[in-house]
């Protein structure tokens, strides 16, 4: 009883905060975004109250693996989150492709122009689909890996509800058009306020839960977790440090400015990806795809060199994005340096998890989850070839600023990260709700096939659209002068945009199955299907071999 009123008393209060907030806020966005939290804090405060039954209302009243041991209702939340921000996600970025081609599709509304848009899609990827995944298989596979339940359950609760009041507050953010004006369009001080609180929370969690472990060995999958904890909280600090304007407004004025605010910038940007999309991610690789496979990771002291190389190499490559611009020479050349090294760590990680499936190698034909880490771990590996390739002064002069750069973010995006999440969902879902298996394996064999194909569509798409407008950008003819306006690159690329919406479609086609197949997994329905391998008839199989004619 005790712990209700206090529950419902911090909510109470909160409501009443943004109540105040609201009341003396002195712009629309900032006034709009208490409301949101003002409605956070009602739910929150009348659910305190109610005490609805949240495991039968995920499972219809189904009973549920064994609870005693681990803590997993956040889980199965999380795995229908992430689901379902993915599908968001990559609806809003095929919209956007088609934008580019088709601009009427900008409607002429300031809400629904490729500049709003465009921050909404990459932050409803990386940050709500993936962020969500990264948070739900953190805490599945720390209480896994130390055997103990989550510490602190009631911290992760707010860890995980506050995140998502985060995408809400960032996503409407951008709509509002409200953001720092950087290149990854950051949101406005007081929700970056609002991260910092849920990730510091996020990291008592995490640290709380190694620490009251019953397992002596730290495994390296929450190594690869702890450093993306850690680095993207001191990524997001100095990033983010503003002054704002009002305490009742949301513009402010960033601390960096110049080339400073730029090397900045790109120290988080890339950093962002090293951690965020990288470190965390292979977390997730070095435990599910040991789990799938059924076999020991290959070499744990391999990757062991692989956390601390990559860890140590990837916080100094950011200057690579600043090629030819004002910042001094000697730090571009250190981040193209420390970029190149980075093919080392990275291959090593890559030979890791593929080798882990020696000995089970025939799974990659019979077993659609498996093919699907067979191909993240292979898009990891091509993509942290050519990020350092791109770094390279020469190449770079070639690609920067061109479609070629969104080529080989989408390659490790959708490949790499996609494919990664996509299998962890397919593994966590029957597992959370008791379930034999998945609904449909045969679903997940088109859903691997359909992003498979929407990978190549749109990745090989913009490497031939971006060479190609590095290549009339810098065509200068006989007289000294371009040979081609930036607009007659614009016209050449449309082809290009086409096939790039078409893979857009398929990869966004594949989500929407793997929707579909969750959902009807958790409700408990198992589709009746032959192996997805069958060896043909012959009539001829149950007869001895005949013995090799004499030589």
């Amino acid at each position: 009883m005790e712990s209700l009123v206090t529950r419902a008393g911090l909510w109470f209060v909160a409501l009443l905060f943004a109540i105040f907030m609201y009341v003396n806020a002195v712009d629309a966005p900032f006034a709009i975004h208490m409301g949101v939290f003002g409605l956070a804090a009602l739910a929150g405060l009348v659910i305190s109250l109610r005490k609805p039954d949240y495991k039968a209302l995920a499972t219809g009243g189904a009973a549920l693996p064994d609870q005693s041991r681990y803590d997993d209702d956040l889980i199965r939340t999380g795995v229908i989150l992430a689901t379902f921000w993915g599908c968001v996600g990559f609806l809003v970025g095929l919209y956007i492709a088609l934008q580019l081609a088709f601009p009427a599709l900008n409607l002429g509304l300031e809400w629904t122009t490729f500049g709003r848009l465009r921050p909404l899609h990459t932050s409803a990827v990386i940050f709500a689909f993936g962020g969500t995944a990264l948070i739900t298989t953190s805490f599945y596979i720390v209480q896994r890996t130390c055997r103990a339940r989550l510490a602190l359950p009631g911290v992760a609760r707010f860890v995980f509800w506050g995140y998502q009041l985060f995408i809400a507050l960032a996503a409407t953010g951008y709509l509002l058009g409200v953001t720092q004006s950087k290149e990854y369009a950051e949101p406005e001080w007081y929700v970056d306020l609002w991260l910092t609180l849920v990730w510091v929370a996020y990291l008592a969690v995490f640290v709380g839960t190694i620490l009251k472990r019953k397992e002596p060995h730290i495994y390296v999958a929450n190594w690869f977790f702890l450093s993306f904890i850690l680095t993207v909280a001191m990524l997001h600090l100095v990033n983010n440090a503003v002054v704002p304007v009002s305490l009742f407004g949301s513009k402010s004025y960033p601390v960096w400015g110049g080339v400073q605010g730029a090397l900045v910038q790109w120290w988080y940007g890339h950093n962002a990806v090293g951690f965020f999309l990288t470190a965390g991610f292979l977390g997730m690789m070095y435990y599910f795809v040991p789990k799938q496979a059924e076999r020991p990771v290959y070499s744990y002291r391999l990757s062991i060199v692989h956390f601390w190389g990559l860890i140590f190499l990837y916080i100094w490559a950011g200057p690579h994005h600043l090629h030819y611009t004002a910042l001094p020479d000697w730090a571009q050349t250190l981040g193209m340096v420390f970029s190149i090294m980075l093919w080392m760590p990275s291959w090593g990680g890559m030979i890791n998890g593929l080798m882990t499936l020696n000995g089970a190698w025939d799974k990659v034909r019979t077993d659609p989850i498996i093919r699907m880490m067979v191909l993240s771990v292979a898009f990891y590996g091509m993509s942290t070839f050519e990020g350092p390739m791109m770094s390279i002064k020469s190449v770079n002069s070639l690609s920067h600023y061109t479609d070629w750069t969104i080529g080989h973010v989408h390659s490790g995006a959708l490949g790499w990260n996609g494919m990664i999440t996509f299998s962890a969902i397919y593994y966590l879902a029957p597992r959370l709700w008791g379930r034999e298996r998945m609904y449909s394996l045969r679903m997940i064999n088109w859903h691997f096939w359909l992003a498979t194909l929407g990978i190549v569509f749109y990745a090989s798409a913009m490497w031939v659209t971006g060479i190609m407008e590095g290549l009339m950008w810098r065509e200068y003819g006989s007289d000294g002068y371009l040979l081609y306006s930036f607009v007659e690159t614009v016209a050449a690329k449309f082809p290009m945009y086409l096939l790039r919406a078409f893979g857009g479609v398929l990869y966004l086609s594949g989500a929407l199955i793997m929707a579909f197949n969750v959902w009807q997994t958790i409700a408990g329905k198992l589709r009746q299907e032959e192996p997805l391998r069958q060896a043909a008839y012959d009539p001829n199989a149950d007869r001895p071999l005949a013995a090799a004619p004499a030589e």
